[in-house]
């Protein structure tokens, strides 16, 4: 097994991963941005409550639903690097026109509705393409160490993002903060197009092979002795997060009266525990194993969650939010590349497409279902009991997983 040192070299010499990195640094930095500016475009802009938050929130993942099956046929069929600079290029003139509207007063919520479906295609099959194209431009054995420099960078976006989005909203307005989220996906774009790749000759696909070719990916994941366990398990973490995510923001914007700039900073605080647990990342999959890991963290989302909605006006009552932030960060920071890791390395390159595909559309199937349902019941029966709720459903599926054949996975150094 190579060292740290050895790993670090290893990327460092691999310079489609470093374009590839910084790509992906520039558009997280923007999506933090305009996460915030969408929810206070809602709240305010559009008067709208939990339920508006929900809708959007599943307006933005509904593609995932309906195409991911299909997205994932394509994906395979397709060379991966020009997909990912198109699907950038498009999602940044799709942004440009949300904050256009609302500056001249004829932003509604239907129409935000329909670009978020629209950015969310765009998404999709960004989404599909990237986790795809990465064991091209890494070595097999270099996956965990790769996802989680990845992951590292994503959370100093997540650390700074939130604060910095939260300024911009205060600042100079929702609509116009959502602009450097444009901004950003333009710039990925360009960096993604002259990445060095090797990626072989793709072959056509017919209507009939679609079917046929979207079905193998399901029976890949859903008839695997670990893979199964960890969608079905990863499936209901989702539909938790999707009601916490739609009522935290009602929880802190209108329970708490916090301010978008304070809220902001609250995020921030989760982007630090984030970059702590990517940096551990790597070293506790190689000590522990990737399944344990995995399991240990989604306990720990559980009682981050449960921490969150004990929080009150009080300063005793923000320090809970802010530690519940930490704890949540930490959790995904570690989780994320572990995880990641062991789908891509026990998926042939022939499946990446739809094994990243289909478990994704899966998952954000749960957003669609879960955000709008979390926003209706948090408006009807209180944000603070939503968030207890999710973080009982939170440590369930974490239970699941642990008394499964999963929690004895690791990351080997070849694909299947």
């Amino acid at each position: 097994m190579t060292n740290a040192k050895e790993r670090r070299e290893s990327l460092r010499d691999s310079p489609g991963f470093h374009r590839f990195w910084l790509a992906f640094t520039v558009s997280n930095f923007g999506t933090y941005v305009s996460t915030i500016a969408i929810q206070v475009i809602v709240v305010f802009n559009l008067h709208d409550g939990a339920a508006g938050v929900g809708l959007v929130s599943a307006a933005r993942w509904l593609p995932y639903l309906l195409f991911g099956l299909v997205a994932g046929v394509l994906v395979d069929h397709s060379r991966r690097r020009p997909l990912l600079v198109i699907t950038d290029l498009a999602r940044g003139l799709l942004l440009v026109v949300v904050p256009v509207l609302a500056l001249i007063h004829d932003l509604s919520l239907a129409a935000l509705l329909l670009f978020m479906a629209a950015f969310g295609l765009m998404s999709l099959l960004n989404d599909a393409a990237s986790q795809s194209l990465l064991p091209r431009l890494v070595p097999s054995d270099q996956l965990t160490s790769a996802n989680a420099r990845l992951d590292q960078s994503g959370a100093v976006a997540q650390t700074s993002g939130p604060a910095i989005g939260g300024g911009l909203v205060s600042l100079l307005t929702a609509p116009v903060a959502v602009l450097f989220d444009a901004a950003s996906y333009i710039a990925s774009g360009l960096l993604l197009l002259r990445i060095p790749v090797s990626e072989p000759p793709r072959s056509s696909v017919s209507l009939r092979d679609v079917r046929r070719e979207a079905r193998e990916g399901i029976v890949w994941i859903y008839k695997h002795a670990t893979l199964r366990p960890l969608a079905l398990s990863t499936h209901g973490w989702f539909l938790c997060f999707a009601i916490a995510s739609t009522v935290l923001p009602l929880f802190v914007l209108r329970t708490l009266g916090i301010s978008p700039f304070g809220y902001g900073v609250v995020l921030s605080v989760s982007g630090v525990g984030a970059l702590v647990g990517a940096l551990a990342a790597t070293r506790l999959g190689a000590r522990f194993g990737c399944g344990r890991v995995v399991v240990t963290c989604r306990v720990t989302t559980a009682i981050s969650w449960a921490l969150m909605s004990l929080s009150h006006h009080r300063w005793m009552g923000l320090a809970l939010l802010c530690a519940g932030e930490l704890l949540l960060g930490l959790s995904m920071g570690a989780e994320n590349a572990n995880e990641m890791s062991y789908w891509q390395s026990v998926t042939s390159d022939a499946l990446q497409g739809r094994m990243n595909a289909t478990r994704r559309s899966i998952n954000r199937a749960m957003i669609v279902i879960g955000a709008p349902a979390g926003g209706f019941l948090g408006d009807a029966i209180g944000y603070r009991q939503m968030l207890l709720i999710a973080s009982g459903g939170f440590l369930v599926v974490a239970i699941a997983l642990g008394l499964s054949p999963f929690r004895n996975a690791r990351v080997n150094g070849a694909r299947s």
